[in-house]
């Protein structure tokens, strides 16, 4: 008799315990998971803050009569490439079409400013000088923004493969999260050359 209940006890303090790791873990893969979808939101939101400052630019510079048409146009394809794709932060794949969207766009924009500094007059206007001192200011958010996004996929990504957690992952269906990655070629320093006579 005293045999039988000694197991009981046992099974039921290994239930218990066994279930309070469980609910603990499951809670801390939840909270996980949620700190990543809020890190990437926030760098969806600083993109949203850079495509609408690009907006407010490429109006200002529209109204400039004698501007590049070809180069502008391709900034607006380039924008709307990069608002249309949809991110699945659990997929590698479609986080990567967003990162070469939003290399796209950049790198259309940064030869539309090019092309601007040719036009004295575009380069006055105050909305024009507004945009290049915020636009600074948003790139530096944006890095900030994937920076902490990376973060919190480590933290979560720590938890759903380190014991005792990853058996719990596994069982609940939390899996790996991607990075943010730089663009490719960006680990080379630019070549700069001054031609100067």
């Amino acid at each position: 008799m005293k045999t039988k209940n000694l197991v009981l006890i046992v099974i039921v303090a290994l239930v218990v315990i066994l279930g309070g790791c469980g609910c603990s873990s499951y809670n801390g893969l939840v909270k996980g998971d949620q700190s990543v979808k809020e890190s990437w939101s926030n760098v969806e939101t600083n993109y949203q803050r850079r495509t609408d400052l690009y907006s407010s630019v490429i109006k200002t510079i529209e109204g400039s009569a004698n501007f590049e048409k070809s180069t502008l146009k391709e900034v607006l394809e380039a924008r709307a490439k990069a608002t249309a794709v949809q991110v699945n932060i659990d997929d590698p794949q479609s986080l990567e079409k967003y990162q070469q969207a939003q290399a796209q766009l950049q790198g259309s924009f940064s030869r539309l400013m090019a092309v601007a500094e040719a036009y004295p007059d575009l380069k006055t206007t105050k909305s024009f000088q507004d945009f290049q001192a915020q636009i600074e200011g948003t790139e530096n958010r944006i890095n900030i923004a994937r920076r902490d996004y990376n973060s919190s996929v480590n933290t979560y990504n720590l938890k759903v493969k380190t014991f005792p957690e990853r058996i719990f992952a596994g069982l609940f269906g939390f899996t790996e999260k991607p990075y943010y990655k730089a663009d490719p070629g960006s680990e080379k320093a630019p070549e700069i050359e001054f031609n100067i006579k």
